[in-house]
């Protein structure tokens, strides 16, 4: 196991380790945010001598979450597909440490406040990336392939997620006692019994603007290590009702239509997969952010709950199977 408060000595020695040719130099040592995840990164700049500048960024993981040991496979597996993502110039499994491509400080999110005719292009980008996962249908991965990846989307691991909201949202957040309704719990039990039975292709599981990195005017995606079979319409809630960013409802329109010529698929299909992927998706980021807000030391997390539970609400309005739940769900989170 590695140690779990390095010092920024030990951090430039384990570097030195793996990239001998840079001792000598002078070397900083910066810690960048994780964000909600375990896992810690810094950036090691090492300055020039007769070269250039070198940097990268050292990530460091526990295991107390099993894709974090995944990291490395699923870099693999994006880069046979051509999808762009940073590349891994050393890893250490003793020391649970792996050494990255440096793509800098800049995200998607940097650009939440700029019009939509910047924005745009930027996103359609994204979704070019995470379109070559979501072309790669369940049938042509091999075991091998297969095996490495984090379990699929299937019926128990959206029962998992909806608990998931049901117990830290409701339960621990909104302070709810008693038998939840059962226009909630029969529209769950439709949703994630009828999104088990359809079709699944290679998802990333988290594709929301902090993940997706804008390098050399490209996006890149990071934090891929969820990488497993599901629904294109998973990753298009997590970008398209991203609780951290602003996104109009002609403008996720739009995307999901260019989307869906990515993937040459009908149109009304996809849109259909997309919210009753949104009712699924929000469900569990809301769960997360009460969980990390409430549980974990993270209570930054907690402003985002609102803007999240009326993309919820309004979710909800337009699925038969969960309609009712929705002015249940407003009036709760108003008492």
């Amino acid at each position: 196991m590695s140690n779990p408060s390095p010092t920024p000595q030990d951090l430039i020695a384990w570097s030195l380790q793996h990239f001998p040719a840079l001792e000598g130099r002078a070397c900083e040592v910066e810690e960048l945010c994780g964000g909600g995840s375990d896992r810690r990164y810094f950036r090691l700049s090492w300055a020039a001598t007769q070269g250039a500048d070198f940097r990268l960024v050292l990530m460091l993981y526990t295991l107390a979450r099993p894709d974090n040991s995944r990291f490395v496979s699923a870099t693999d597996t994006l880069q046979r597909l051509g999808v762009r993502v940073p590349n891994i110039h050393a890893f250490d499994t003793q020391r649970l440490a792996i050494w990255l491509q440096d793509l800098g400080n800049e995200d998607l999110h940097h650009h939440r406040a700029e019009p939509w005719d910047r924005r745009a292009p930027l996103y359609r980008d994204a979704l070019t990336q995470v379109a070559a996962l979501h072309r790669c249908s369940e049938a042509q991965l091999d075991a091998g392939t297969l095996a490495q990846l984090e379990p699929p989307f299937d019926e128990k691991l959206y029962l998992w997620e909806q608990e998931y909201f049901c117990t830290h949202f409701l339960r621990s957040h909104l302070r709810l006692q008693g038998e939840l309704p059962s226009c909630l719990g029969e529209g769950f039990a439709w949703l994630r019994t009828h999104l088990a039975k359809q079709a699944r292709s290679l998802i990333h599981r988290d594709f929301q603007s902090r993940n997706v990195m804008l390098a050399r005017g490209q996006c890149w995606l990071i934090d891929h290590q969820g990488l497993r079979l599901g629904l294109p319409g998973y990753d298009l809630a997590s970008l398209l009702f991203d609780p951290y960013v602003e996104i109009a409802q002609e403008q996720r329109e739009e995307l999901l239509e260019f989307h869906a010529g990515l993937l040459q698929r009908d149109l009304a299909s996809l849109r259909a997969e997309f919210l009753q992927c949104a009712a699924q998706r929000l469900a569990q980021a809301l769960g997360a952010y009460a969980n990390l807000s409430i549980n974990l030391g993270k209570p930054d997390f907690a402003s985002h709950i609102p803007c999240a539970l009326q993309r919820l609400i309004e979710v909800f309005a337009q699925l038969p199977a969960l309609e009712e739940a929705a002015p249940w769900l407003r009036r709760i989170a108003a008492a």
